[in-house]
């Protein structure tokens, strides 16, 4: 997703960001050619993470009904889809700070294969799940073991330089576009095979097992990616690194420090805790929420039968239509996110994607009431088809708050520490928002508040009072509030 995307260096915070927004402007200088194999071997392990990981968005409601988790209460699917979606950031908020300082020390590959490795065991075990704490175990492995966001930036970071950085991180959003494009298909096409294919799937474990194969599909594709980066990735980090560079990468993310810039010294954890930086960093935490709290509600609203509040939709269709959002939103944002901010700014535009979750909430519940008069028609399709399209807009305002965090270090040497103390606070929100965004919606079908529809007028209500802290950006990175 595009909110773990940020360049990592620049001779001045502000034009490495330009920069990042026009790829064709690279200043003076004439940009290097990047050193493609490489890249494209750290682009398949970023690839390999939204396929793992979104996979199981599409039948994970279903999964939770199967298992009997609930006594066969529809109502409760919610709350207990939301902690399975929620426990993987709750680990991954716990050790992304040391996996990405472990790098700093042993290299970024031995990380990122052993990243890679969790990924696969997770998902094999997920795969094999039978019981509500086999779920949790196997997310908790994934979280736990998953540095790799912060890793692979940083080995982009150490692969690029100045001339052609630009070039190289606007490829990381393509990527997870393209992953999780495919991991919800997967999911979706794939889960209980002796139902859909009989004849390729005769075999009992299929039936005793019917989530194995989107598992084993998304585990086997990161067997693959660690074989490649076993055999071919080259470590980017050098054997002997100097203070300065060691000191440059607190979360994970490589600087590529200038000479003139040595004298800058690297600040205190604590010295971060200043408007300057709490500010963006706030700005961060309230558009991951809006982000986890969209993406945990649709699969959970697209599964829930009709008359409880949702749509009824089986888990290939969740899985094709949350595919297109991926599809989009990596068309939509190469084309337009650049030209948006060049004319309107940062603030403006981060200010109006942000915005886009209130309509985007307030279509789930007008969605439901056009499907119970009518059916599933054209009407329905078209609300969707626009809270998709709205969807794209909000995942734009990623790459503008990256930007305020970026120019709000104090200095060169502690944009690391900024970023890490951005990534810990967004892991934090998102280990919280799926349960309780879902759990809220499961208690207001459960008692009918509102008609079952409390749970939009909460969100509604919190986006208004949390789109308040936009407002104490400064007009543009790098500028005083």
């Amino acid at each position: 997703m595009s909110s773990s995307v940020a360049p990592s260096d620049s001779d001045t915070v502000v034009n490495e960001r330009t920069a990042l927004l026009d790829a064709g402007h690279q200043g003076q200088k004439k940009a290097n050619p990047l050193p493609k194999f490489q890249i494209a071997i750290l682009l398949l392990a970023l690839l390999v993470e939204p396929i793992a990981s979104q996979s199981i968005y599409p039948y994970i409601n279903q999964l939770v009904s199967e298992l009997d988790i609930t006594g066969g209460d529809e109502r409760k699917v919610g709350y207990y889809a939301g902690l399975i979606e929620s426990i993987f950031f709750a680990t991954q908020a716990l050790t992304i700070m040391q996996w990405s300082r472990t790098s700093d020390r042993v290299g970024r590959k031995p990380v990122l294969l052993l990243g890679i490795f969790g990924l696969s065991l997770s998902m094999i075990c997920f795969g094999l799940s039978r019981t509500l704490s086999g779920l949790i175990v196997s997310r908790c492995i994934t979280g736990a073991l998953n540095g790799n966001i912060g890793v692979m930036k940083s080995m982009m970071g150490e692969l690029t330089d100045s001339t052609n950085m630009a070039q190289g991180f606007a490829l990381m959003p393509i990527a997870f576009s393209f992953g999780a494009t495919i991991g919800p298909m997967i999911g979706g096409a794939l889960e209980h095979p002796q139902r859909h294919f009989p004849n390729v799937f005769p075999g009992a474990f299929w039936s005793q097992f019917p989530y194995f194969l989107p598992s084993g599909i998304a585990a086997a594709f990161s067997v693959i990616c660690f074989l490649t980066i076993l055999f071919f990735l080259k470590e980017t980090l050098p054997r002997q690194r100097t203070e300065e560079k060691s000191m440059s990468a607190l979360d994970g993310e490589a600087l590529n420090v200038p000479q003139n810039a040595v004298g800058d010294s690297p600040v205190s954890i604590r010295s971060l805790f200043v408007p300057s930086v709490l500010i963006p960093v706030a700005n961060y935490g309230c558009i991951a929420t809006f982000e986890m709290a969209m993406f945990a509600l649709q699969p959970l609203f697209y599964s829930t039968p009709i008359e409880l509040g949702g749509l009824g939709f089986d888990p290939s269709t969740i899985g094709l239509w949350m595919g297109m959002f991926g599809i989009v939103n990596g068309v939509l944002q190469t084309i337009i996110f650049a030209p948006l901010v060049n004319r309107f700014g940062a603030k403006t535009v981060f200010q109006f994607c942000a915005g886009m979750f209130i309509p985007i909430i307030t279509l789930f519940p007008i969605t439901n009431i056009v499907a119970r008069q009518y059916g599933i028609n054209w009407l329905v399709w078209f609300l969707l088809t626009c809270s998709l399209l709205l969807g794209v807009f909000m995942d734009m305002s990623f790459g503008c708050i990256l930007m305020f965090i970026t120019a709000a270090a104090p200095n060169k040497r502690s944009l690391g520490a900024t970023n890490g103390l951005a990534q810990m606070t967004a892991s934090i929100v998102r280990a919280i928002t799926p349960a309780t965004a879902t759990s809220i919606f499961a208690y207001s079908i459960q008692h009918k508040l509102m008609g079952g529809h409390a749970v939009y007028v909460v969100l509604i209500t919190a986006s208004i009072f949390a789109l308040r802290i936009t407002t104490k950006l400064p007009g543009s990175p790098g500028k005083g509030a």
